[in-house]
């Protein structure tokens, strides 16, 4: 923001000096690029001196023979032009002009005689000039007139309509100047000579793809991935454009939503067939069922889409290998568990089957599929079950049967240790429901004898800890479903029980851990439950050992005597526990012990009574007890005594004193 009148001498002088040094320069190219760079410093000598200058140094350029040394000065002196005075217009459009002038030199023989003597192809020497082009047409056409713009491309047409020059042209032209002649652009496209330019054609089709979707319907973005195959097949061509052939991918799912109209496109499957390179197949894969999983509203039983979806996860599944992260083996299963939770058959139940066998043959790598295969099949026979009750025909129980031997088969194939018991149990309970003792049996066995393989450290979410938290959580619900498991005829009273006893016993656990003793504890609520007239829970159609025993004086014996024998375990580890000095221990778990008596106990028993009486003893004895929680359990019994059936307890509360602390 100043004049030459601001300017002193001194500086006037310098500055001249420098032009003059300027204007020494031999060299054309040095001399016009040295000038062009401090074009700006004509301020200090004259208001006219930049406008002067402009239109000399474009005449300049004229004598460089080279033309794509000439496009780029051309570029140069656009880009300082615009910078130093943008309202100069003119000198922007003599460039333009006198380039269009010289760029026939470009397939004359001099430049392709050079080109063979340094061993340059025509496709990689016309790459070089669009840079350099794009840059002055830009420069040219922003703000421009519609009049010049009309001229410029009437001036491109004379020129035979070459493909390069074109391709720059509707690069820089306004979109509404390009858009309101697009015919006469199609019709300049059309007469180009292709061998003019080389023109990336996987780049064009990946914006015909998208454009196609938009507008078009199915047919006609059949013909574009058609014509891409064609183009990109030979000479496996395919193989240098992956990047670009995954991003067609993914816009054509981005507009095809429904996917038996995305299947029905009779070239998407073969132009899959392209992604040869594995980790690239597996994350186009990976596109296509995170786009089902996100858009497909209802279950769905279209041959097309499960054939095609059947295909796409199987080589995800199969990209599984000893060295693939578990991160990635989550995320295959979320996409696979995803599609398999969207197939539904309706009443067709066997063939809903089929298909969880055929999944379970193709996804048997991934834990965490066949994990959902089992709870699917489980959720199919409770559903056989609802819309066939009443109606239990011989064709309904074979059909329940095959999904209970589907989980007796599958379940041993998985290796987490606690996902096995869970699903033997889980599936154990689905059979009972389904009135199929025999395999309900089996599945309870089979949990059994698969406790002693709990290893003492489990490995949760990458870190290892003990096991016997989650052992005692999983036995305490197979305890709550043995309540209502009949016992077999052939197997003696209550032979499901005593198995889980023997195994329990032998089971090693930790040196400190009191996980066994709380395990017996729920053991004799069982037992407790197991001995009332009527159990608290039943299975419909399923006779418990309370309707088949109906109070039995041998059946009721019998849990006596595992009562009997369980008590004793427990006494054995709490004067095990004076030993060893943990006397904390010993009076939480004798308080323990205390109230599940209380709860699920007949006090008016004089040797339980007795017992009880002890064991309170024992929690205070060392002063280990928490005086409040103390003082609410003797409330809590004092309260119950006063119910109609519970006045024995009035003589308990006397016995029960509380420590004082002084």
């Amino acid at each position: 923001h100043f004049s030459p009148e601001n300017a002193n001498d001194t500086a006037k002088e310098t500055c001249l000096n420098w032009f003059f040094k300027i204007a020494s320069i031999r060299e054309l190219i040095p001399r016009f690029y040295v000038e062009a760079s401090i074009l700006k410093c004509n301020k200090f000598l004259s208001k006219t001196g930049i406008s002067e200058c402009l239109p000399r140094l474009t005449c300049m350029i004229r004598g460089i023979g080279d033309p794509l040394v000439s496009v780029y000065a051309r570029a140069y002196l656009c880009r300082v032009g615009m910078e130093v005075a943008p309202h100069l217009k003119e000198t922007l459009n003599k460039n333009f002009f006198d380039f269009l002038l010289t760029f026939k030199q470009i397939h004359g023989d001099t430049v392709q005689n050079q080109l063979v003597v340094q061993g340059v192809e025509l496709p990689s020497y016309l790459p070089l000039y669009p840079p350099a082009m794009d840059w002055i047409f830009q420069c040219i056409s922003y703000h421009a007139p519609e009049a010049l713009l009309t001229e410029m491309m009437e001036r491109c047409k004379k020129l035979g309509n070459n493909a390069l020059l074109l391709n720059s042209v509707m690069s820089a032209f306004r979109a509404e100047f390009i858009a309101t002649r697009s015919m006469d652009f199609i019709g300049m496209i059309k007469e180009c000579d292709e061998s003019g330019f080389p023109k990336d054609y996987i780049n064009c089709a990946e914006v015909w793809v998208e454009y196609t979707c938009k507008h078009f319907t199915k047919r006609e973005v059949n013909t574009v991935l058609a014509d891409v195959i064609k183009h990109m097949t030979p000479d496996r061509a395919f193989e240098d454009s992956y990047p670009q052939l995954q991003l067609i991918i993914k816009k054509v799912i981005a507009y095809f939503h429904d996917f038996s109209v995305l299947f029905s496109v009779e070239k998407f499957l073969p132009f899959l067939d392209m992604f040869q390179k594995e980790s690239v197949r597996v994350e186009v894969c990976k596109c296509i069922m995170d786009a089902f999983i996100k858009h497909q509203q209802e279950p769905t039983k279209d041959p097309v889409i499960l054939n095609a979806l059947l295909h796409v996860c199987k080589t995800m599944h199969d990209s599984v290998n000893a060295l693939t992260l578990e991160d990635e083996k989550r995320m295959l299963s979320y996409l696979i568990n995803g599609f398999i939770k969207m197939v539904s058959f309706g009443r067709d139940f066997e063939q809903q089957l089929s298909f969880y066998v055929e999944s379970r043959s193709m996804f048997c790598n991934l834990e965490p599929v066949l994990v959902q295969l089992i709870h699917s099949v489980n959720r199919l026979a409770m559903e056989t079950r609802k819309l066939m009750k009443g109606n239990h025909s011989r064709k309904t129980a074979a059909f329940v049967r095959a999904c209970v031997a589907y989980c007796f088969i599958t379940i041993p194939s998985l290796a987490g240790i606690f996902t096995r018991l869970n699903l033997y149990l889980h599936s154990g309970q689905v059979a009972l429901a389904n009135q199929c003792l025999s395999q309900a049996d089996a599945f309870f066995k089979a949990a059994i004898s698969l406790i002693p393989e709990v290893p003492k450290m489990i490995n949760i979410d990458g870190k290892m800890r003990p096991s016997e938290s989650f052992l005692l959580e999983f036995l305490c619900n197979f305890f709550s479903t043995l309540l209502i498991v009949p016992d077999h005829p052939e197997h003696g009273v209550l032979f499901l029980v005593r198995e889980l006893l023997n195994v329990i016993q032998d089971y090693t656990w930790e040196d400190n851990s009191d996980e066994k003793i709380r395990i017996y504890t729920c053991v004799l609520h069982l037992l407790s439950a197991m001995s009332q007239e009527t159990y608290l829970y039943h299975i419909d159609k399923v006779d418990s050992n309370d309707s088949l025993y109906g109070g039995d004086s041998k059946f009721l014996a019998e849990n006596n005597k595992l009562c009997e024998t369980v008590m004793a375990q427990i006494l054995e580890h709490l004067k095990a526990l004076a030993k060893d000095e943990a006397l904390k221990r010993q009076s939480s778990l004798g308080l323990s012990f205390f109230n599940s008596i209380l709860a699920h106990g007949d006090l008016r028993n004089n040797k339980l009574n007795q017992l009880s009486v002890n064991l309170w003893h024992l929690a205070q004895r060392h002063g280990c007890a928490d005086t409040r929680t103390m003082v609410k359990t003797l409330e809590y019994i004092k309260k119950q005594s006063k119910q109609p059936d519970m006045t024995h307890l009035t003589e308990l509360a006397l016995r029960l004193p509380l420590q004082t602390r002084t």
